[in-house]
């Protein structure tokens, strides 16, 4: 009978030292925000009692260093969710469309790998499973760092993109959707409670491009989770083990984020829905031709450079729809 309180007591632990981890990296990067203001107050000081103009290429630099540590922790005074911190996992299914969805599936993925990048996060890839001709048909992948899953939220909906089609002899323009799903990657403990006799594992061949070891081993894992009928999948790894790991992960972020969603309708059927979840809408449009614009329809933020947002420059979206969502909180 000891062993449930053993067990809720090492996950309270080991929640009580994370959090405590955090709250130690926070007072570091405010500490060196600090820092770094005083040290450019003395080049500042020096330059101007000294009348050196060789230090001001060094006061340029640290000036747009510290605006850069300032504008990261102003996005992190937006994120207070309880799951903000976590990492996050993101998964990208076209729509109907065919290879036109699928291509636009395939850019999304590697807008967020370059914003990633740009952001200083890490990419693991969970799942991909190519198309035939062209693009994905669906893919997803987990952001390493703190914050992520708070920023990334953002994205979680449908993004339609407007081009002349580059498959399209006529050069004609079309329309293609996407849908993106945002989740917290939860750590293996007790919150989230997984019993192995409700999941039901498949192992398979490897679909995809790779070594000698993949198509020949059936080192690929597919996991159902048979009372919520979730199904998920992990092939980049060459050990089954390794695979199922990582489908584990995004099975339990994904029930997660079912509960989640449960307790959102509950309290709307108890207060009223105050507003539409936009989990399923179109909530940005990425206009190539005749024009180029990218709109959020949540916030209407827009920017004319297009290229520079499919390299990955989002955080004016991000933060614009950070900053909305707490004015909508401190209204409710």
């Amino acid at each position: 009978m000891a062993a449930p309180d053993f067990w809720n007591d090492a996950s309270a632990a080991r929640h009580l030292v994370q959090e405590k981890t955090r709250l130690e990296k926070t007072l570091k990067k405010w500490d060196e925000l600090e820092r770094a203001r005083e040290d450019l107050s003395v080049l500042l000081q020096l330059s101007e009692e000294q009348s050196d103009a060789s230090v001001h290429s060094e006061i340029q630099q640290s000036l747009k260093s510290l605006q850069e540590a300032v504008r990261h922790r102003e996005v992190e005074m937006l994120l207070s969710g309880e799951k903000d911190p976590n990492n996050a996992i993101v998964t990208i299914h076209p729509g109907a469309g065919g290879t036109e969805s699928q291509d636009w599936a395939q850019m999304l993925f590697r807008m967020y790998t370059r914003w990633a990048e740009r952001n200083g996060f890490q990419t693991e890839l969970i799942d991909l499973q190519p198309a035939e001709e062209a693009g994905i048909k669906s893919v997803s992948f987990s952001v390493i760092g703190d914050y992520a899953y708070g920023q990334l939220k953002a994205e979680a909906g449908v993004h339609r993109l407007v081009r002349i089609s580059p498959f399209d002899a006529n050069k004609r323009r079309h329309t293609s959707f996407a849908s993106v799903f945002v989740y917290p990657e939860i750590e293996d403990d007790a919150e989230i409670e997984l019993d192995e006799q409700e999941i039901k594992m498949e192992a398979f061949r490897s679909s995809g491009p790779g070594g000698q070891n993949v198509n020949k081993v059936s080192s690929a894992v597919r996991l159902t989770h048979l009372p919520t009928g979730l199904v998920v999948a992990c092939q980049t790894e060459r050990s089954q083990h390794k695979n199922r790991s990582m489908a584990m992960k995004l099975l339990r972020a994904k029930i997660y984020e079912l509960e989640q969603e449960k307790k959102k309708k509950e309290m709307s059927s108890i207060v009223g829905e105050k507003k539409e979840i936009a989990w399923g809408s179109q909530i940005r449009s990425y206009v190539f031709q005749p024009y180029q614009m990218v709109k959020d329809h949540r916030t209407n933020t827009e920017v004319g450079n297009v290229s520079a947002v499919m390299d990955g420059d989002l955080d004016v979206f991000i933060n614009a729809y950070l900053v909305q969502s707490m004015k909508a909180s401190k209204t409710t």
